[in-house]
């Protein structure tokens, strides 16, 4: 049995919050009181780290006696620590033969331990590597110190040197380029980082160049406090002020940054009104430079976080002051420029959200009571000042001072009025300027504001004030910021009831579409051909009234493609010549036995071969900043395969092949039919843009979260092509088989039901409750044994599993968000090598799923065989966890996901309001794909209104709402758990969904 060592947690935890001299002074007690902790390696390699993170270089010879390095010597393990001492030591003193022997002896021992760790020990060979860094720093000072003579040789190295070299900053230059690469790589791991900044600090105090060693005290503050280590970040603040004392003027700018840094500690720390009083106090009496900007911009920030001062007293005393304070900035260096781009964003995020404030109060119900107050205190005055004029003169006097009431009061709410709306206005225009100034400057801020502009000038496009500083952004910022909105950009195109003139909103739309499709066509025109496509329907859609066809953005679109053919006239005709094949691939008839079937391609589709200029239209490259485009910056299409394999489907998709000029056969989708691709390109995107946010947050970095997206490219209302997820597997055809009674339920499940038997039991079921219960009890769950299956080794079993965990808790979390239903097991692929999930068909969203003929209650699939997938934790530990970080994110970033959502109010899509006819033909009874006839039924589509319905339930989700209640990130995940897995839910929900599977 594993003997308890209590002290070595107490060792550690003294070690976490940077308390060394305490640590070094507890290990000397518990050596002084018992003699057997000699020869407990843990114990001794704790006792040496304690030591050369104090500096006590005396360690070994006081504490450990003259057996200490032959005991060293016979135990074979890694003995890091304890050889680092010594080097330190050596290096202090001067003592190259054991300096040397010592650095080579440790060097081996690591490169010999990560040699026989397991593959699989990830953490163990980074600290490895990590030390090993060290080492190699280590070397490198050496010559720092020490000046080495002229002539060595093999009997001359066992010298010791008397005589250190003092060095200066300069020289100090390449240990600090290659701590900053560290400080890179490691990301904020602060495991792997904490050795090394107490490992620096060490180091640099040998080597006696204070300097060097004040400047990575503040760096060290800065990045232990990002790793929220708050305790070690205070000691390291205070060693900084210490080394501060009695230094020269000089240097009293490192001070002040020191003081800044102390700032934003008591800050991270929750101390936010000493935070704030301690900024203040550095903004008055520092004498800072250039980081002045930031001591105003941080205490401005501060105060409108915290609302403990008026909007007035932070915009002009701290905000504009740190904007004017960067504006005189001459030097245009990186680090400069992110500043400017920093302080404007700052402002303008601030300008904006006293906007939004003062919008809400002027469309408020109470200040609507007011106006209408208002409004009868002015017909009562008018009443007074007719009767005025016919009134006694007794009577005049009560009616004029009646009237000098009535007149003081509207004058005062007239007032009133004047400056709120003056000061909307105001804050307005500041926003609009400095995210305008911000895109100008820098790009780290690129996708908030850009989707935060895009919103503000769709919802007040009818302000001319808005339009002439849309106009100005359009010129002055570069076109590919705003490529990621290129679809709701271009949905805004040719509105007839907007104001049309040089200086209108439709202008403004047109030349921004324009300068992005002359600067970057292979992302911009596919959009506009699709608009100019809008009113190309099958004949056999046409009469079911299910697409809106709108002429005004077909015209609008046909009228700028025609602009264009001066500047890419040869890459417009090449892409309709290839857009018309896809069309007619889509709408290529087939016959029900060619099902799953190849079927040889007509010749006017196959003819069509090389068109160098246009890429392959569900190849992925990046955008060029530069909008030069070089040859084979792109895969361009080299035509396609002589045949297609025809899917099963009331549309009969054809699974084609097609061949870029890279080499490589991309598998595409031609689809036309009832579906919609424009909703399916758009809900992509949506995923897409949760990605970024998801990669940008440091947890969520970590952990790998994200959802699986492809490429949709629609070219009509019903024709489009989608990338073909290769890899993939339907979740259905693993756990039952195409045939739907084989598969791993068929394998594994010996004795179970068959699933037509359970569909069958809960089609004529009358008690829904006991019949699921008496389902679920003859129908175990199998998902496990796909990782069982696929994944001999235990390290990649564990590996797919938790990625199949992580990826099944984003998609339920934005599944949830968009209001995606229908999500059968059919439409959940599997990746067999990555074990990740993709959901596939998003024709019904919004919450569309509530109007089926079968409500569908549960907010994302989360049944008993997914569920069964995530091993014994299940639901809890990771996969709520990843949940509740996904949420976290997406509230974090709601503005701008609710822009991409905005565009189905300004873009009718077919049937996301979902008709009844076709909520019938999704949950048909029958397992036949037959294609029915439908009469003309429908009432006139009225989209906007549905989609500003919807609009307002995803904002309640993202807000936090659930049953009308706000809830927190953990509560709202909670609560959506609860729901998806709720038996009285899923029993409810059709027979067909397989609720129980």
């Amino acid at each position: 049995m594993k003997q308890r060592k209590p002290h070595i947690g107490l060792i550690r935890s003294l070690q976490q919050i940077g308390c060394s001299h305490i640590l070094d002074l507890y290990c000397q007690g518990l050596v002084s009181r018992k003699v057997e902790f000699q020869h407990d390696h843990e114990f001794v390699e704790l006792q040496y780290e304690a030591a050369w993170r104090t500096g006590n270089w005396d360690f070994s010879l006081l504490y450990m006696g003259a057996n200490a390095s032959t005991w060293s010597q016979q135990t074979k393990r890694v003995n890091f620590n304890e050889n680092l001492h010594n080097c330190l030591r050596a290096l202090q003193e001067g003592d190259a033969s054991e300096f040397h022997t010592k650095l080579n002896n440790s060097k081996q021992e690591l490169v010999l331990s990560a040699y026989h760790a397991s593959e699989e020990s990830t953490e163990y060979i980074y600290s490895t590597i990590v030390k090993l860094q060290i080492l190699d720093h280590l070397g490198e000072a050496w010559d720092l110190r020490w000046q080495s003579p002229g002539n060595e040789s093999r009997t001359e190295r066992q010298i010791v040197y008397s005589e250190s070299v003092i060095r200066n900053l300069d020289q100090f230059s390449r240990l600090n380029a290659e701590w900053n690469c560290i400080l890179k790589q490691t990301q904020l791991h602060m495991n792997l980082l904490e050795l090394l900044i107490a490992f620096r600090r060490v180091l640099l105090q040998i080597l006696g160049c204070r300097d060097t060693t004040m400047q990575h005290l503040l760096q060290s503050v800065s990045v232990l406090r990002k790793g929220s280590r708050f305790s070690q970040a205070s000691s390291s603040l205070h060693e900084f002020k210490s080394l501060c004392n009695g230094m020269d003027d000089q240097h009293k700018s490192l001070y002040w940054l020191g003081r800044l840094e102390e700032a934003k500690l008591l800050r991270a720390q929750g101390q936010h009104q000493m935070a704030i009083n301690l900024g203040k106090y550095v903004a008055e009496h520092s004498q800072l430079n250039e980081e002045s900007s930031d001591v105003y911009r941080l205490v401005g920030k501060w105060l409108a976080e915290t609302r403990s001062s008026n909007s007035r007293t932070i915009l002009e005393k701290y905000l504009k002051r740190a904007v004017s304070l960067v504006g005189d900035t001459r030097i245009a260096s990186r680090k400069s420029l992110a500043r400017q781009c920093q302080t404007h964003f700052h402002l303008a995020h601030y300008g904006d959200a006293l906007f939004r404030s003062h919008e809400e109060r002027l469309n408020s119900s109470e200040w609507q009571s007011a106006m209408r107050l208002r409004k009868l205190k002015t017909m009562e005055l008018e009443a007074l000042l007719k009767r005025l004029r016919s009134s006694t003169k007794g009577e005049k006097t009560d009616y004029s001072i009646k009237i000098q009431e009535l007149q003081k009061q509207l004058a005062m709410d007239k007032e009133e009025a004047k400056k709120l709306q003056d000061d909307r206005d105001n804050f307005l225009n500041l926003a609009l300027d400095g995210y305008k100034r911000c895109l100008v400057i820098g790009d780290k801020y690129d996708v908030r504001v850009v989707f935060r502009l895009i919103s503000l000038w769709f919802s007040l496009s009818s302000r001319q004030n808005v339009i002439n500083m849309m106009l100005s952004t359009i010129e002055e910022v570069q076109s590919y910021k705003f490529i990621p909105l290129v679809y709701q950009i271009a949905s805004r195109l040719g509105n007839s009831k907007e104001v049309q003139g040089p200086q209108s909103f439709q202008l403004a739309v047109a030349s921004l579409v324009k300068k992005m499709a002359i600067d970057h066509p292979y992302h911009t025109i596919f959009q506009l051909l699709a608009l100019a496509n809008g009113d190309r329907i099958k004949d056999k859609q046409r009469s079911r009234n299910s697409f809106v066809v709108d002429l005004d953005k077909k015209l609008a679109a046909e009228k700028l493609l025609e602009e264009l053919t001066l500047s890419h006239g040869p890459i417009i005709r090449q892409m309709k010549q290839m857009v018309e094949v896809y069309i007619k691939l889509a709408e290529l008839e087939t016959k029900r036995e060619d099902t799953n079937r190849k079927m040889n391609l007509p010749r006017e589709i196959r003819n069509l071969r090389q068109l160098e200029l246009v890429p392959v239209v569900t190849s992925t490259f990046p955008i060029d900043q530069s909008c030069q485009y070089q040859e084979g910056s792109f895969p361009h299409f080299n035509g396609l395969a002589d045949s297609v394999i025809v899917m099963n489907g009331i549309n009969a998709p054809k699974v084609v092949e097609c061949y870029g000029s890279d080499g490589k056969t991309y598998r595409q989708l031609a689809k036309s039919g009832n579906d919609d691709l424009r909703q399916d390109a758009v809900m992509e995107q949506f995923f897409g843009l949760v990605n970024t946010f998801l990669q940008n947050h440091q947890d969520s970095w970590k952990r790998k979260l994200g959802v699986r997206t492809y490429k949709v490219v629609p070219f009509t209302p019903s024709a489009g092509v989608i990338e073909w997820v290769d890899g993939t597997l339907p979740l259905g055809e693993y756990l039952i088989g195409s045939t739907r009674n084989g598969g791993a339920h068929g394998r594994y499940g010996a004795g179970d039901w068959s699933f037509s038997k359970c569909r069958e039991h809960m089609m004529n079921a009358k008690d829904k409750r006991m019949a699921f219960q008496q389902v679920c009890d003859n129908f175990r769950p199998v998902m496990h044994y796909f990782f069982l299956e696929r994944f001999l080794q235990p390290a990649d079993w564990f590996e797919k599993r938790l990625a199949y965990t992580r990826s099944v808790a984003v998609s339920s979390m934005v599944d949830y968000i968009v209001g995606l239903g229908d999500r059968h097991s059919m439409n959940i692929l599997i990746d067999q090598t990555t074990a990740e999930v993709v959901h596939i068909d998003l024709g019904v969203a919004f919450e569309q799923g509530l109007m089926l003929k079968t409500p569908e209650q549960v907010p994302f699939r989360l049944t008993r065989d997914i569920i069964d997938g995530m091993g014994i934790t299940g639901v809890e530990g990771v996969y709520r966890k990843c949940c509740e970080e996904t949420l976290a994110v997406m509230r974090t970033n709601k503005e701008a996901l609710l822009t991409i959502v905005e565009v189905f109010i300004h873009d009718p899509l077919y049937k996301w309001a979902l008709s009844p006819l076709k909520a019938l033909e999704r949950q048909k009874e029958t397992d036949d794909d037959l294609e029915t006839s439908w009469e003309d039924s429908e009432d006139e589509y009225e989209g906007n209104k549905d989609a500003a319905r919807a609009l307002l339930r995803v904002k309640q989700k993202l807000d936090g709402y659930e049953e009308g209640e706000m809830r927190s990130v953990h509560g709202q995940v909670q609560q959506l758990i609860q729901d998806a897995i709720d038996p009285e839910r899923l029993c409810q929900m059709f027979p067909g969904w397989a609720a129980w599977m």
